[in-house]
């Protein structure tokens, strides 16, 4: 006896578990149903002619009429979507119409959305987003005198840089981590602040603060801060941490320095202003 083989797949744009069906000849159809990423599969054998006496004849059975691209009724007693067990009951019972591929596909699930893929920027990544470097300012007005602190203030804060990275639009946040203090006299300090004026540090001039700096010759020299920032990212998704860091050179600022000499006088230059030196 010959037997051949009939498969029927049908796209569907649902994922559907694998499922397996008994052999049931229902319709001259022993139906097992496949499923991978984007099908499902059908399939069934049936006798060939010449293979096997012909039944005697006799009346049809009687079928009610159906519209064959309608789903049947009575193909699923359960409510709610349509998955593999009510797909392949469908095709037992109605054969291989497409009413139930119909069915099964009106009552698909939406697609799960999808994460989105997020970059990993890096250090040299945000690079091209670091802020414009900041000027210093020395006090008293970017005047020294030998031998006497002058007090450096770097006017920085945090900062929000937007614009585009691996074609994606992006916010960067950079927040000062250091402030390398370069005096333009051969001098540098580190300093984890970016300094405070005598006035709001609570002290007299000319008195030693953290970002304050003694020059020990005359002359103008070119002082300037350069700020160190951490950075973070955010594509649209939440703000993440860059690893390492990245500085903004400061711009610089020249600074007289000057030589005061101790001298008695008469009179100070508030009671005699004409007076010489004043």
């Amino acid at each position: 006896m010959r037997r051949l083989t009939i498969a029927l797949a049908i796209l569907l744009t649902t994922h559907l578990p694998a499922l397996t069906a008994d052999d049931g000849g229902v319709g001259g159809f022993d139906v097992v149903v496949g499923q991978n990423e984007s099908a499902i599969t059908v399939e069934g054998t049936r006798t060939t002619r010449g293979s096997a006496p012909a039944p005697a004849p006799g009346p049809a059975p009687e079928r009610a009429h159906q519209d064959p691209h309608s789903p049947p009724a009575d193909a699923d007693p359960e409510s709610g979507p349509w998955g593999a067990q009510q797909v392949e009951r469908c095709f037992r019972t109605q054969g291989l119409g497409f009413g139930c591929v119909r069915r099964a596909l009106h009552d698909r699930q939406p697609d799960e959305p999808t994460a989105p893929i997020i970059p990993v920027a890096t250090v040299s990544d945000v690079a091209e987003f670091t802020p414009a470097g900041v000027g210093v300012t020395a006090e008293p007005q970017n005047v020294a005198v030998v031998g006497l602190p002058a007090n450096f203030i770097a006017p920085v804060s945090v900062q929000t840089v937007t614009g585009s990275l691996f074609g994606l639009p992006v916010s960067v946040r950079f927040s000062p981590a250091a402030y390398d203090y370069v005096f333009g006299d051969g001098e540098v300090a580190t300093v984890a602040a970016p300094g405070k004026s005598w006035a709001d540090l609570g002290q007299a001039q000319f008195t030693p603060t953290p970002t304050s700096h003694i020059y020990k010759t005359r002359g103008t020299f070119p002082a300037r801060v350069d700020v160190r920032y951490t950075a973070e990212v955010d594509f649209g998704t939440g703000w993440y941490t860059v690893d390492g860091e990245v500085t903004s050179p400061g711009a610089p600022q020249p600074i007289r320095v000057l030589e005061a000499s101790t001298v008695l006088v008469a009179h100070t230059c508030t009671q005699r202003p004409a007076a010489p030196g004043c």
